[in-house]
């Protein structure tokens, strides 16, 4: 009986003769695949088999292999062993309730689970929605959290547009992700108060991590030296030695900046200093002021301490 072509693509995912050893499952749609197929790619996980449709596709690293699942289904499949690593929301493993590790906070796709009701609903705090019912795409963590006050609830499980049932008479409040709150808004809906903060994660089956320590913490270094250089530029002056202390106390490097020989020059010194993008713009007129010169700003691929 000839094979599918599902299971030729999860059977033989890599080249002829090639062991993989790790498998890393991350978000095949959604809102935070962009980002982690960005973070992927910098982080030197790139993706080889891209162009194609495939469930499983090789890295530049023959022992990794990436494995495309629902966000939701990821903590199970990292749980199961399926993967070793899995991205996905803490919202996710919340929710499924997967006896996982959280190895790294990627700071993608942060948001807050919050509870909301009609901007004219009459409810001012969680207790007053003893005996009402309340939508939401997150069962599992809706009932931990009324459990937790004590307040009884109907939760009303739903797959979607869970900010227009309050409109259509389905529930009286709602439990959903919210980054902005522009959503909630739109729809006329009052945030009553948070649940929780999530962020994507790292997870780590536990078995992996101890027999594959070693290769989850390359993958583990690699994805947190990407996180580490967001935000963050590298500078580089020419600085005559009668300005260094100006120069240098106008700068907020991470651990002070560094300041080199220049060939030939006995005068003048290289000061190279690692600061957030976001001053750069203030940071140059400053220092143009203190008598730097010959300023080279450049963007951080990756920082590693």
């Amino acid at each position: 009986m000839a094979r599918s072509k599902r299971s030729e693509t999860l059977k033989k995912p890599g080249k002829p003769h090639e062991v993989v050893n790790l498998r890393l499952a991350i978000p095949n749609k959604g809102r935070i695949s962009g980002p982690v197929m960005d973070l992927m790619d910098k982080s030197g996980l790139h993706l080889l088999d891209s162009g194609e449709r495939r469930l499983v596709s090789r890295t530049p690293d023959p022992h990794v292999e990436v494995l495309f699942a629902r966000p939701v289904d990821i903590p199970e499949y990292v749980a199961n062993g399926a993967a070793d690593l899995g991205i996905t929301g803490h919202d996710m493993v919340l929710e499924r309730e997967s006896d996982v590790a959280e190895l790294l906070d990627l700071k993608i796709g942060s948001a807050s689970l919050v509870l909301a009701v009609r901007e004219d609903a009459p409810f001012r705090s969680p207790r007053d929605l003893q005996g009402k019912r309340v939508a939401t795409e997150f069962p599992v963590i809706s009932r931990n959290y009324f459990q937790d006050l004590g307040i009884q609830v109907t939760l009303v499980p739903v797959g979607g547009a869970c900010e227009a049932t309050p409109y259509l008479g389905i529930a009286e409040a709602i439990i959903d992700l919210s980054s902005s709150g522009n959503t909630l808004r739109s729809n006329r809906l009052r945030i009553m108060t948070e649940v929780l903060s999530t962020s994507t994660m790292l997870i780590a089956n536990r078995e992996s991590l101890a027999s594959k320590g070693k290769k989850i913490e390359e993958i583990q270094v690699a994805l947190e030296s990407v996180v580490r250089a967001r935000g963050q530029c590298y500078l580089m002056m020419n600085v005559m030695r009668t300005c260094i202390d100006e120069v240098t106390s106008v700068l907020p490097g991470l651990s002070g900046p560094t300041v080199m020989e220049v060939a030939s020059r006995d005068d003048m010194v290289a000061v190279h200093a690692v600061v957030e993008e976001e001053r750069v713009y203030q940071l140059i007129h400053l220092l143009k002021q203190a008598g730097a010169r010959d300023i080279l700003v450049m963007p951080i691929a990756r920082m590693i301490p």
